[in-house]
């Protein structure tokens, strides 16, 4: 799923609508595309966190690839590059894992 614009406060209910739906049975991994995002507050990092706690209660892995320089900077000043899986490009988000080929979940 790619993002783009901002995600504040005002997209969040329905980024968050969108993102939980793509949680559903088969899918084992959700990559979301944040090369698109110019800005994110601490709304659009609590359904990035949400998401992710609700994926891993699902068996699903969750990954960001390509944050924006401004994301970047946001991730690793909150700390949260630690708790989220960020991939720098599609190619390594989509990398071999357990035996399975990872493939997108379509929004």
């Amino acid at each position: 799923m790619k993002l783009d614009g901002d995600l504040g406060i005002t997209v969040t209910p329905g980024l968050r609508e969108r993102l939980t739906g793509v949680l559903r049975p088969g899918t084992w991994l959700v990559i979301v595309d944040l090369s698109g995002v110019q800005s994110c507050d601490s709304a659009g990092l609590a359904v990035l966190i949400g998401t992710q706690r609700r994926a891993r209660e699902r068996g699903i892995v969750v990954r960001l690839v390509a944050p924006s320089p401004p994301v970047v900077e946001l991730l690793r000043s909150t700390g949260l590059e630690r708790c989220l899986t960020v991939c720098s490009d599609l190619p390594g988000a989509l990398a071999r894992e357990g035996g399975k080929t990872a493939r997108a979940a379509a929004p």
